[in-house]
């Protein structure tokens, strides 16, 4: 028997679900994973009745009861402490960069939302978008080159809970195909290497027709 579950939407679509998903793989822990598909108009009635907050993810572990992409990070991190970086110096730039994620990049989230399943290349540039894009590579940017520099990943050789917070950014520019920069480029391609990554699309790609939502399929 497990020790709870993470309540997820789509995977096709949700950007949130994802992150939660990463954290509690990253972790470790033992949870059955509970997909509610969306529904159109919402709010998901599966979801709006058990999440707290009525969005995904939700986690329940152990007795505890979790929402918010990072209060999961966090939560997780109390049992792989590898999720944020040891040296206090890194580990304080990647709570930060993770917390800025978590509460802006307002016009890249309406203008390029996340579908696994499209290519949607050269569609979605808004100016809000691409400011957020360029603020986006500016913190890569500076995170490898100071952190970095003995991986791939944003803090090296390790895929951690920084590299989860953006792992959605990096599927939008992975669909919208905006231009970018050969070193934004090589981290996308690290990213959507990572095998938790590969383990997500291929769950993407498996669910049912029934399950695409045609706002999510026709960008303007």
């Amino acid at each position: 028997m497990s020790d709870g579950r993470v309540l997820i939407g789509n995977r096709r679509y949700s950007s949130w679900s994802l992150r939660g998903w990463l954290a509690v793989r990253l972790a470790g822990l033992d949870v059955d994973v509970d997909l509610v598909p969306f529904t159109r108009p919402g709010p998901t009635p599966g979801i709006a009745d058990v999440s707290p907050s009525g969005l995904v993810p939700y986690l329940e572990h152990r007795g505890a009861r979790v929402w918010e992409s990072l209060a999961i990070f966090d939560y997780c991190a109390e049992f792989n402490p590898a999720l944020w970086p040891t040296d206090r110096i890194a580990r304080a730039h990647a709570r930060s960069i993770a917390a800025e994620m978590h509460g802006g990049f307002r016009g890249l989230r309406q203008s390029m939302w996340m579908n696994l399943g499209r290519d949607f290349a050269g569609l979605g540039r808004t100016p809000e978008a691409l400011a957020d894009l360029a603020r986006i590579e500016a913190i890569w940017a500076d995170t490898r080159a100071r952190f970095g520099t003995g991986g791939p990943f944003l803090f090296g050789k390790d895929f951690n809970a920084a590299d989860g917070m953006f792992a959605p950014v990096v599927t939008r520019l992975l669909t919208w195909k905006p231009e970018l920069s050969a070193a934004t480029l090589d981290y996308c391609h690290a990213v959507r290497a990572h095998p938790l990554m590969v383990e997500w699309y291929d769950a993407a790609a498996a669910e049912p027709e029934s399950m695409v939502i045609a706002d999510y399929e026709n960008p303007a």
